[in-house]
């Protein structure tokens, strides 16, 4: 019923919306006599802040300096390649399917433009794809990266954010167990959950303290017509979303007071600011049930794979397989999401990887999301994560089957 009664909400105040708009042009357009009046800028500002804060925002566009291809897809996910083929090396940036559209990697994705042939996976939004198309769980993410990988190899260079960081880490373990001569040649962990037990934060407490059946019970709702995908069950974004905001209620709410102001100051590259980020943090999507349970319960409840529990289709995610795969681990100081050591934990779990296939930064005064992005990103990650992957690709052709 929840998910119904959002779809109710968002539907019964478009007609409010259209007037706030409305009333908005009104109040800004020169050519009317009311835009004179000394409170048209409040009443304008005070009507975009109603519309934005009640609409529902769409996926983004990357909007970026470079052509867009899909060289890989299935029906929860495809690949998307910037640029042409080129000899540039290979990156794949494993985008997070935790809430928000991959579209929040653009600056991730801008940051290696210059060095890299970039490629990131662009999951589907859930409530988009028809039950027909069939479940998606930990185990079919695994494979994803697993086909991905393979489809992308060889010498080819991952960057999993946050998230993906797990099955990143149990779809290198599976590769190298079974020998293959497709697997990365390195793979950089960004903020990843590896050990919640280490530096455990908000995030990580909530799920010690309630039950897999908790969370089936009150975060399971299944996708209501007229979305592609009625019928799914799905964890929707909005609640994900419900969750990021009241962890920095007070920020957000600063932020858009001082939205207000600015445009009653006429202060308009502030606003646009304002606008560009959260046009991206408030556009959210909708993650599978199976997948979300089956996340929740790994990797935050259970601790399965650093306890050497985990498995995948049955078989047992050994990380002391991994031996080739270069491992490094990006840790944020501040990082209110992913503790300090959680990532780390990789390093420590994989025994048999030579140390000098090992690498780690710690990134000072940086908290979840300046680890990936931002001006501190570009001047002081970035250049490590190119050198090492640079490190271990040496005497690799770095042309051979370009996608």
């Amino acid at each position: 019923m929840l998910y119904l009664m959002r779809n109710s909400y968002d539907q019964m105040l478009a007609p409010m919306r259209v007037a706030a708009e409305m009333a908005r042009t009104a109040c800004e357009n020169p050519f009317s006599p009311l835009s004179y009046a000394p409170s048209s800028r409040a009443v304008a500002a005070s009507c975009e802040l109603f519309e934005r804060a009640t609409r529902t925002y769409p996926k983004p566009a990357f909007n970026l300096p470079a052509a867009e291809r899909v060289v890989w897809e299935r029906p929860f996910c495809r690949v998307i390649a910037f640029g042409e083929p080129s000899s540039k090396p290979k990156l794949l940036l494993v985008a997070p399917l935790s809430g928000h559209y991959a579209t929040l990697l653009r600056g991730t994705v801008a940051a290696f433009l210059d060095t890299h042939q970039v490629f990131i996976t662009d999951w589907a939004d859930a409530k988009k794809v028809p039950l027909v198309a069939g479940r998606f769980d930990l185990d079919d993410y695994i494979d994803y990266c697993i086909a991905v990988f393979e489809a992308l190899g060889p010498d080819l260079h991952v960057v999993a954010v946050c998230q993906p960081s797990v099955p990143v880490l149990a779809a290198l373990a599976r590769m190298e167990a079974e020998e293959t001569s497709l697997v990365p040649r390195s793979a950089v962990l960004i903020g990843g959950p590896i050990d919640t037990r280490r530096s455990p934060t908000a995030v990580n407490r909530l799920p010690q303290e309630q039950s897999i059946e908790w969370f089936e019970r009150h975060c399971v709702y299944p996708v209501p017509w007229p979305h592609q995908g009625h019928g799914r069950e799905v964890y929707p974004g909005f609640l994900q979303l419900a969750g990021f905001i009241g962890m920095n209620l007070e920020r957000h709410l600063t932020a858009h007071w001082d939205m207000f102001l600015h445009l009653v100051q006429g202060d308009g590259d502030s606003a646009a600011k304002h606008r560009e980020f959260y046009d991206e943090y408030l556009a959210v999507m909708d993650l599978t049930a199976e997948y979300y349970l089956q996340m929740v319960d790994t990797v935050f409840i259970e601790h399965r794979l650093p306890r050497g529990e985990m498995r995948h289709r049955s078989e047992i995610v050994d990380l002391s397989a991994i031996r080739r795969c270069a491992l490094m681990a990006i840790e944020g100081e501040k990082d209110d999401i992913t503790g300090i050591g959680q990532t780390r934990a990789a390093l420590d779990l994989t025994p048999n990887l030579p140390a000098s296939k090992k690498a780690y930064h710690l990134q000072i005064s940086s908290g979840h999301y300046g680890v990936f992005n931002g001006s501190r990103f570009r001047a002081e990650i970035v250049p490590k994560i190119v050198a090492f992957m640079g490190a271990q690709a040496e005497g690799c052709s770095g042309s051979a089957n370009q996608p």
